[in-house]
Parts: structure tokens; C-alpha cells; sequence
């Protein structure tokens, strides 16, 4: 696979330089532009004609989420401290292949980089046309997934996993609620559909007295 070619844009000059590091670190990748403006951002990928954008959604001109709405022919990783559901809804009906909140490690930037790699060694792999289970691949379908129950909504399901898989500890469902700005009860809903699903485990703490205190760690 040929290098994969980066376009960092983020309105804040050290934290590009940080996400640009982060990028160099990852083989097979490499940032040819940065950008601090959604008019440069278009600019550059005139320009450099990258693979990949990493692109931070509060910039000073313009929205992140318009920017992405006009770029083409470019895949688009949206990094951002914005963790409401609409603003992420947006940016998957926009098509962005990944959605990455603010702030992050390198490793989870790194992981976010080898799916992608990874996404374009099995499309070049597949070649001309794709069968139904190389697109359930491509897609991240499971053979046997848990389905999603009435009421919860897929877009708000990945923000409590990517919370909980960055947290790097169990949680328990109010620490979640605090960091995803949405309800305890709705937060547990989401919790509970990740254990039935195999992607958490469940992991009672026990106190001094009282019911034992539920707490979520990511499994993947």
C-alpha cells in the first residue's frame, strides 16, 4: 500500500503541531499540509490532494461540518471537542469515515489511522466488485450483533463507546453521564446494550455497605 497522505486542520497552531506528531508517528502515514482555517483547508486539499483530513470542526471562518459538506474525492476523520449527538449525526451524514473527541491520545489517533489503512487494503483486495460479506467487512457488520433496542439510537450508542473505550477504566453510568452530557438512565441504557453486545463487561464494586456500585469497562 502506497503512503497515505495527511492534511491536519485545526484552528489551534500547537494543538496541529501535537495531531501532526501524532500522524508521523503512524507508519504509513504522512501530513503533507495543516491548515488553521476552514478557506485554507479547501485550499490545501486543492493543493496537496490528500488521502485523509484530519478536520477539527470549530474553526475560525467556518464551520468544520461546511467544510466537510464541500470537500470530494477525500476522506475526512473529524476531530473535536463537540460530543452532542446532532453535531456527530452531522458529521456522519456528511460522510466522515471516523468521529474523534477531543482531547485524545496518540494511540487512539493511531488506531483511528490503522482502521482506515486497514479499510483500504481490503477495498484494493476485494478489486472489482464486492460480495455481501466484503462489505459487511468493509462496514464493521458483525456476524451475530446484539440489535440495537427501541429507543436508543446508533449515532449516541458510539459516543457512550467511544467514551468509554478513551477512558482507559471502568466507569460507572453517572462518571459517563458526566463525560457524554447526556442522562444517568439514558447513559445506562446505552451501557447495558454494550455488555449485551460483547463490546463492555459489567463490574460490581463492592463498598463497606449497600448494593455493590455498577461499573462499565470497555472490552472492544
Amino acid at each position: 500500500m502506497s503512503e497515505m497522505r495527511v492534511l491536519v486542520v485545526d484552528d489551534d497552531f500547537m494543538v496541529a503541531r501535537i495531531h501532526s506528531g501524532y500522524v508521523a508517528r503512524v507508519p504509513g502515514f504522512r501530513v503533507v499540509s495543516v491548515a488553521h482555517t476552514g478557506a485554507d483547508a479547501l485550499a490545501a486539499v486543492e493543493e496537496f490532494d490528500p488521502d485523509l483530513v484530519l478536520l477539527d470542526i470549530y474553526l475560525p471562518d467556518m464551520s468544520g461540518l461546511e467544510v466537510l459538506k464541500r470537500l470530494h474525492h477525500v476522506d475526512v476523520l473529524m476531530i473535536s471537542a463537540a460530543r452532542d449527538v446532532p453535531t456527530v449525526r452531522e458529521a456522519m451524514r456528511g460522510g466522515a469515515v471516523n468521529y474523534l473527541i477531543k482531547p485524545f491520545t496518540a494511540a487512539a489517533l493511531t488506531e483511528r489511522l490503522q482502521q482506515y489503512a486497514d479499510t483500504h487494503r481490503r477495498l484494493t483486495a476485494i478489486g472489482a466488485e464486492a460480495r455481501q460479506d466484503d462489505v459487511d467487512r468493509l462496514f464493521g457488520t458483525p456476524k451475530s450483533a446484539a440489535p440495537m433496542p427501541k429507543g436508543l439510537s446508533a449515532a449516541t450508542c458510539a459516543l457512550v463507546a467511544d467514551t468509554l473505550r478513551e477512558a482507559g477504566h471502568d466507569l460507572s453510568a453517572a462518571e459517563a453521564a458526566q463525560l457524554t452530557g447526556l442522562s444517568r438512565v439514558s447513559v445506562r441504557r446505552y451501557l447495558e446494550h454494550l455488555c449485551a453486545a460483547g463490546q463492555a463487561e459489567l463490574r460490581p464494586r463492592y463498598g463497606t455497605a449497600g448494593r455493590p456500585e455498577h461499573r462499565y469497562r470497555w472490552l472492544g
